[in-house]
């Protein structure tokens, strides 16, 4: 049902210290949309009994719709929280062909969901589970709502990227909005432009809303508060799976919905990996593929299902898949009561 991967040092550090949720100082969390409810069980599970009662401090890293679910993780009752993410995503319908400002619409009130009555203070104030929302930054025409203009500075990105990934430098910039109390320290041998703005009650809705604000199909968040004005999108524009390196001591534990990593957005038809040694101290828990396939219509959920499936097809199987996601949050208990080490793989098998 489940698999897990490491990188060398974490294996080393396992093999000596057991498998334990205190060798854990941060947590990513992916972009990916509806993907995410593949995971919805184990993130449930890892909330609610593997981090219960954490006194160390845990960096939650997170683009799009992993930002959303750092968003719930952060809160005094994540599980209620991620509850009602799961619950609005799942129950959110669009009219045929919908436009950016029906979709950010939509948006809005799924930020209404995930922060209750008081869980932006709750998120501020908190010092154990310390939220990170990536946001992407935009220059030149992908700054610009106008879809034809916007659509040519994405195609102007594609190529870019194609070429080299550095090259997007020229039209984004990083931006991690972050708990004021982070020591996050991350190092990023592409070299894109990254700035850190400490999110308050003030801003921090607008933050995770442009970290899931998709080119062409949503609007841009222009002007956040207390940040430098310009047009904010979604995070998984730069960092889709991710291939940076945290500093920090410790291992990091990335729960994702495939075993395929791409860097970002505009890798996702490429066959370029993400490097091997910024996944040294990472433990990274996916899927089997024979789960996947044991799922209805034989895959995880993507925001395709939308245009090729009606409201009720769609709900249903959905819901399907979170009940399903239980079985990954019950391998992964087994695994981690009794230590079954054998279980875990090298993640070069993945990245080499």
């Amino acid at each position: 049902m489940l698999e897990i991967y490491a990188g060398d040092s974490a294996m080393k550090t396992i093999k000596e210290n057991g498998f334990s949720p205190d060798l854990f100082t941060s947590f990513l969390a992916a972009s990916g949309g509806p993907k995410w409810f593949t995971l919805y069980g184990l993130d449930k599970y890892l909330f609610s009994e593997f981090f219960k009662n954490r006194e160390q401090a845990l960096n939650l890293i997170g683009s799009s719709v992993g930002a959303f679910r750092n968003a719930c993780f952060a809160q005094k009752d994540p599980i209620a929280a991620i509850e009602r993410l799961a619950k609005n995503y799942h129950e959110t319908a669009y009219t045929a062909k919908a436009k950016p400002a029906e979709v950010s619409q939509k948006a809005l009130e799924m930020m209404d969901a995930i922060f209750g009555d008081s869980g932006e203070q709750e998120i501020v104030d908190n010092r154990h589970f310390k939220a990170h929302i990536i946001v992407a930054k935009c220059k030149g025409f992908v700054a610009y709502e106008n879809k034809f203009i916007q659509g040519l500075g994405l195609a102007k990105s594609y190529v870019n990227n194609r070429i080299s990934r550095p090259r997007l430098n020229s039209q984004y910039e990083r931006y991690i909005f972050q708990s004021s109390h982070s020591n996050l320290e991350l190092n990023d041998p592409d070299n894109i432009a990254t700035s850190r703005l400490p999110f308050s009650t003030a801003n921090i809705r607008n933050a995770l809303l442009a970290s899931g604000s998709i080119p062409l199909v949503m609007q841009g968040i222009s002007d956040i508060e207390n940040s430098p004005k310009g047009m904010y999108r979604d995070g998984g524009i730069v960092d889709y799976h991710f291939d940076f390196e945290i500093k920090n001591p410790g291992l990091t534990l990335y729960p994702h919905f495939s075993s395929s990593l791409k860097a970002g957005w505009f890798d996702k038809s490429l066959p370029r990996k993400v490097r091997l040694k910024h996944y040294e101290n990472t433990v990274l828990i996916c899927p089997s593929a024979k789960f996947i396939a044991s799922l209805p219509h034989h895959k995880i959920p993507d925001r395709n299902d939308f245009i090729a499936m009606n409201r009720k097809q769609r709900m249903w199987y959905w819901q399907q898949v979170m009940n399903d996601s239980e079985k990954l949050a019950e391998s992964f208990d087994q695994i981690y009561k009794n230590q079954q080490l054998s279980h875990i793989k090298s993640i070069n098998q993945l990245l080499a």
